[in-house]
């Protein structure tokens, strides 16, 4: 007699069953989504206080000048001299790696899950979420490019930049003079106000897909926080990106 099979011999010929793979684990799109729209706020809300900072350039070079000093001894003995600029610089580096992860997975996932089927005849209201990778990776060469011109001051610095320079403890800046030797450059004028444009865009997308990411319901409360998405980023693109066109017309000088 041969021996009863048991349940996990093969049955004759037939090759044993393969074992089942479980998959990686992974980050949950529930978690992702937060990340993204926690790190996009507090991005966005940098984004707010700088173009508040730069209106200092309308006042003149003294005004910007004493802003940008300022901004390296602020917090001052209780912490070292820049010590708070560089805290911030880290917290917005995280913010931007994680919100890049995050965005790099969720695309990735999303067109997985598709497959080969695209969308078609998508309507006006959809150009803002679906143009949301191409103004992220504009704005990524953006942010690279504004660090270099008039932060470093290396490659597509002007010529006559100068780094802020400490004596006897005082800080001298020459931020509005490196701003108007930058912008007077036609090109990168206008490389800075299309690039307002694309921040501007993005920033009323991101800021209303935060209330749905966070859990905002309601149509009305969805209503007032598109409102104040799309008023914050055409404040933002406007006030930024009149810079430019002023410094090239003379009115900053």
């Amino acid at each position: 007699m041969t021996p009863a099979s048991t349940p996990h011999d093969p049955l004759g010929d037939a090759p044993a069953p393969r074992p089942v793979r479980r998959g990686a684990r992974r980050v949950p799109n529930a978690v992702l989504k937060p990340i993204m729209a926690v790190t996009g706020t507090l991005m966005g809300a940098f984004v707010l206080i700088h173009m508040i900072g730069n209106l200092k350039a309308f006042q003149g070079a003294e005004a910007y000048n004493a802003y940008a000093a300022w901004l390296r001894d602020v917090g001052y003995p209780l912490v070292p001299h820049e010590g708070l600029l560089w805290a911030l610089r880290a917290v917005l580096a995280v913010c931007l790696l994680l919100h890049v992860a995050c965005g790099l997975l969720l695309r990735l996932r999303g067109r997985r899950a598709r497959g080969a089927f695209r969308r078609r005849g998508i309507r006006p209201a959809a150009l803002g979420a679906s143009s949301m990778t191409v103004t992220g990776v504009l704005l990524l060469v953006f942010v690279a490019v504004h660090l270099l011109d008039l932060t470093i001051g290396r490659l597509v610095s002007p010529a006559s930049f100068e780094e802020a320079t400490r004596s006897g403890g005082q800080v001298t800046a020459h931020a509005y003079e490196n701003l108007l030797a930058s912008l007077s450059r036609p090109g990168m004028a206008v490389f800075y106000t299309l690039i307002m444009l694309v921040l501007g865009l993005h920033l009323a997308q991101g800021l209303w897909s935060v209330a749905h990411d966070l859990g905002a319901t309601g149509r009305r409360l969805r209503t007032v926080l598109a409102v104040i998405a799309v008023a914050l980023a055409l404040a933002i693109a406007l006030a930024n990106g009149a810079l430019p066109l002023l410094v090239l017309t003379g009115v900053l000088s």
